[in-house]
């Protein structure tokens, strides 16, 4: 149960990586879009920033704070070690 929860965890996590990493794309071509006046949703992302892209990046930050943490905790206490 545990180990199923981790892995559907990650899958989530992963998910979240690929929308961030794809805003970032799309914010870059349309930045280079309205360089050369072709409309390419720059506008809307715009309105997707703050209810969609700003928690994806906060839920990101977090999961790698979280993950650093317990990693260093763990290796302090002795528990990744058999």
């Amino acid at each position: 149960m545990k180990e199923r929860f981790f892995n559907g965890l990650n899958t989530l996590l992963m998910l979240n990586l690929f929308l961030v990493l794809g805003s970032f794309f799309w914010f870059a071509i349309a930045l280079i879009g309205r360089l050369f006046d072709i409309p390419l949703g720059l506008d809307l992302w715009y309105k997707l920033w703050e209810p969609l892209f700003t928690p994806a990046i906060g839920l990101l930050m977090g999961a790698a704070i979280v993950a650093g943490v317990s990693r260093w905790v763990s290796d302090r206490l002795g528990w990744g070690q058999d």
